[in-house]
């Protein structure tokens, strides 16, 4: 979702971080309590369905997408060429070779916790593998270069000559964003650029890191229903993302999954 609102502070207090990271942690706990039901035969309405009634009757909490902007349903279902912001659909069947892009935003207490990862739908293909791969190594790198004092260009610079270096594209159109009260505010972080540019960043600040990779061109098309996007030449796109809080001396990853493999960051 890519409307910006400037908050009147973009440093956390302490109380507004400890709530910052219940939301997270529910936003985390969607993607893992989702992936069973990623499979073969099912439609994006219904894990739209499932994770809708997670959120309010399980966790208490308030999917952000819905009605968010006339968005019409509760999470994010983007297959295959989907770049971002799919609608699920009762039409929208999974099928093996499918790859997928769930994006979780949740609100706790008035907070705001966002994070997405790839699905794959049986045995993916050696490319969407790769691509899906790519794109979390780059969020990561891009992850790697937070710190107070460090600048956002340093994110976006990590982040494309890495996925370049892979042979990929980075999508310019849509980016990360500041989070918390707000589910869109500043700090934007782009996920290219130059090192050293760009807003100076400080402890307290809380944003999403999401790049979008794609197989082939970096240019993207909006669709009709004023949502979905896909990449302009139809060839796959992977995203990952994550909440992140900056500190001192580099970051906390409010969105944090157990499946994953943080080691290089400490935590």
């Amino acid at each position: 979702m890519n409307s910006f609102i400037q908050a009147p502070s973009l440093i956390k207090s302490a109380e507004d971080i400890e709530k910052m990271r219940v939301a997270g942690k529910l936003a985390a706990e969607v993607l893992g309590m989702i992936a069973p039901y990623v499979k073969a035969g099912v439609t994006t309405a219904e894990l739209d369905q499932i994770c809708h009634d997670y959120i309010v009757n399980v966790q208490g909490a308030i999917p952000a997408p819905l009605n968010y902007r006339g968005f019409p349903k509760s999470i994010c279902t983007s297959v295959n060429h989907v770049v971002c912001h799919g609608i699920p659909s009762d039409s929208k069947v999974l099928k093996n070779g499918d790859m997928m892009n769930i994006d979780i935003t949740v609100i706790k207490d008035g907070f705001h916790g966002d994070t997405s990862e790839m699905f794959f739908i049986g045995e993916p293909s050696i490319l969407a593998k790769r691509l899906s791969d790519v794109a979390q190594e780059a969020m990561y790198r891009g992850m790697q270069t937070v710190k107070h004092g460090s600048y956002v260009g340093d994110i976006g610079a990590a982040i494309q000559s890495y996925v370049e270096s892979q042979r990929f594209s980075v999508v310019r159109e849509y980016c990360g964003h500041g989070l918390g009260r707000v589910f869109h505010e500043d700090p934007q972080i782009l996920h290219y650029g130059k090192k050293n540019t760009g807003m100076r960043l400080e402890a307290g600040m809380t944003f999403t890191i999401e790049p979008m990779v794609n197989a082939g061109v970096w240019q993207t098309t909006l669709m009709n229903d004023g949502w979905t996007v896909i990449t302009k030449d139809r060839k796959l796109s992977a995203q990952y993302e994550h909440t992140l809080l900056v500190t001192e001396t580099g970051i906390e990853i409010l969105t944090a999954r157990p499946n994953e493999d943080l080691s290089r960051f400490n935590v």
